[in-house]
């Protein structure tokens, strides 16, 4: 085994207890529901039920779960990949930065009704 193999199999074997760790408390702290979709969840399918660390902070683990939530694998996927896009493509200046949409599809959708 090469030295890169072997610290690749250790940063995924450190990633894997890290993971079991926070998600077996967040799993005996919070029912068994995605806090978004609100599917519910059993031992059947409770491997498609994820911690998402609020604060993207996967090594920000408090005892008493506050920066984590369970998602399902979707939900969990859509927070994810929103994130993606507000990191990249937000402006840190919350001011009307003329980027807006400014067309109104229905803006005159009363007088197309008459006619």
């Amino acid at each position: 085994m090469s030295k890169a193999d072997e610290i690749i199999a250790q940063a995924r074997r450190y990633k894997e207890e890290r993971e079991k760790g926070y998600r077996e408390k967040a799993l005996k702290l919070y029912p068994w529901i995605c806090g978004r979709c609100a599917r519910e969840f059993d031992h059947k399918n409770l491997s498609e039920l994820t911690v998402h660390h609020r604060d993207h902070d996967h090594d920000n683990n408090p005892e008493d779960g506050s920066n984590w939530e369970l998602l399902c694998l979707y939900c969990h996927d859509n927070e994810h990949q929103r994130y993606e896009e507000q990191v990249r493509y937000a402006t840190s200046n919350k001011e009307n930065t003329g980027d807006e949409a400014t067309f109104s599809p229905f803006a005159n959708l009363k007088d197309l009704m008459n006619k």
